[in-house]
């Protein structure tokens, strides 16, 4: 008869943490590319196209500006009438410096609404504006003359 062989060694009792770490990251990751998406308005809004760069990614503030004419303080609804109130209420409670009014209009408003929706953002408060508009094509060709 043969002796049995006994393992007195502990076994593992730790829980391998790398791939919670993993999933959590790519959850991380998902979060942060899909939050910007989720700050903007759902009133559709055909967005004038412009040969621009980029908006820095800074602290911002959307109103858009339907075709039909409704009004949104980022996902929040609200009239003309209510728009400076409403904005001034939401720019005094953010103690952020430089904060951006970016004003999303259609591109088939008159600019006589979107101008009035400029002028009563900065009589809200606003400081720092600007008119979101998409990507253009080639743009404006220009030759220097001398």
């Amino acid at each position: 008869m043969r002796g049995r062989i006994i393992d007195t060694r502990p076994g593992i009792a730790g829980i391998n943490v790398t791939p919670i770490i993993d999933v959590a990251l790519v959850l991380v990751i998902i979060l942060l590319i899909t939050a910007p998406v989720l700050s903007i308005s759902d009133l559709g809004v055909n967005l004038p196209q412009a040969m621009t760069r980029g908006m820095e990614d800074e602290n911002r503030l959307s109103i858009t500006l339907s075709i039909t004419g409704e009004l949104s303080i980022d996902k929040m609804i609200v009239s003309r009438g209510d728009l400076p109130d409403e904005l001034g209420r939401i720019l005094a409670g953010r103690q952020d410096e430089g904060i951006i009014v970016v004003v999303r209009a259609d591109e088939d408003v008159p600019y006589q609404m979107v101008e009035d929706v400029l002028k009563k953002a900065r009589e809200a408060g606003a400081d720092r504006l600007a008119i979101a508009t998409t990507q253009g094509g080639k743009g404006i060709e220009w030759t220097p003359t001398l």
